[in-house]
């Protein structure tokens, strides 16, 4: 199973942007990867995935068209472009390696997690 490291996260003020990276140690050509977050007292959720192609994403309600999650095989790295930041958003962000499933949303079977990333959006 691969090793994902999470970075990129700050403290930034509602309405900014960041982008999170979540490297991997080996290839992560061969997985799909999603991207979860874990706010304060309460449960980790999912944010977004993508599968082999970045053709194939998938998103939570709650950042539709403002998330977008990317990958670049050759860096073996997947990105989390965040724009329009709420304080809602604030939470540690961790990536995950998953499994396609044709036609839907990959499952992440492994509960296996890195340290994450802060997000902190706040004024």
């Amino acid at each position: 199973q691969v090793q994902l490291v999470e970075s990129g996260g700050g403290l930034v003020q509602p309405g900014d942007s960041l982008r999170l990276s979540c490297t991997a140690s080996g290839r992560i050509s061969v997985w799909a990867v999603g991207w979860f977050r874990r706010a304060p007292g309460k449960e980790r959720e999912f944010v977004a995935a993508v599968a082999w192609t970045n053709t194939n994403t998938y998103y939570a309600d709650s950042v539709k068209g403002r998330f977008t999650i990317s990958r670049d095989n050759g860096k073996n790295t997947v990105f989390l472009q965040m724009n329009s930041l709420r304080p809602e958003d604030t939470g540690v962000y961790f990536c995950a390696p998953g499994v396609p499933v044709s036609g839907a949303r990959p499952r992440f079977p492994y509960d296996t997690w890195g340290q994450g990333t802060q997000v902190t959006v706040s004024s």
